[in-house]
Parts: C-alpha cells; sequence; structure tokens
C-alpha cells in the first residue's frame, strides 16, 4: 500500500467525521452552529459521505486511483474554500444556488468556516500532484 493510498483513507475517516458532526450532541450551539463556527445541513453531510466513499474506493483500488482522487478532490474542495472566502458559500453543497451571496469578507469567522475545505483540498492536491509515495 503506498502513502497516496493511505492518506486517502485518512480522507475517508476525515469526512465520514466530518459528515457525523450535526449527530454528536454538544457538538452544535443552540442555532445549529458546528463548534460555534459554521452549519452543516444534508446536502453537507451528503456531500462529505459521497466523497469518504470516493476516498475509499480510490485507497483499495491502487495507487493511481488514490493519486487521482486526491487531485480532483483536491482542486475541487481548494476551490470551494477560496470561492466561501468570497462569497460566503461554496458550490460542491450547492449554497451558491440557494443563497444569496453574503459579499467579499476576510473576517475570523469567514476564514474558520472555510478553513477546512481549503486544508483538506489542499493538503490532497499537493499529495497527488507531488505523487507521494509513488511506487518502484
Amino acid at each position: 500500500m503506498t502513502l497516496l493510498q493511505k492518506l486517502s483513507f485518512g480522507y475517508f475517516i476525515a469526512l465520514m467525521i466530518a459528515a457525523s458532526l450535526n449527530y454528536i450532541p454538544g457538538l452544535t450551539d443552540e442555532d445549529g452552529l458546528a463548534f460555534g463556527i459554521f452549519a452543516l445541513d444534508i446536502f453537507d453531510d451528503a456531500l462529505h459521505v459521497a466523497s469518504a466513499l470516493w476516498a475509499l474506493i480510490a485507497g483499495l483500488i491502487s495507487h493511481r486511483a488514490a493519486r487521482t482522487f486526491l487531485i480532483l478532490f483536491g482542486f475541487a474542495y481548494l476551490g470551494d474554500g477560496i470561492f466561501g472566502i468570497f462569497t460566503g458559500y461554496g458550490y460542491l453543497d450547492l449554497g451558491i444556488f440557494t443563497n444569496a451571496s453574503a459579499g467579499l469578507d476576510f473576517s475570523v469567522p469567514r476564514f474558520l468556516a472555510n478553513f477546512p475545505h481549503l486544508a483538506l483540498g489542499g493538503v490532497a492536491a499537493w499529495a497527488g500532484v507531488r505523487n507521494l509515495g509513488e511506487p518502484a
């Protein structure tokens, strides 16, 4: 098993945790915000579960499949995070279609709300493009 396959399994676990945040008592406040920062809905949960399953399957198939997952997932989530900074909503959960733009905002709460997608996407894209742990 290569490093990228192991990383894909790590993404499976991280994304399944993200999908479960709304269902763990005490992680959401009275306004439904996870950690008091961002709201997750059924579209977010579906996105996280679908992405997690994609990560799991790619990790099981091969190094090449894991690399493809990391590159495609990485740039999609990184772009979603950047888009969220600029509009307040992402495109992966269809938020840009269901909400009016909140406008550009470089505040700490806006950054924190988008940080998970920026970090997960950035690391995945970097690892995939670098082809870390390429098999001999």
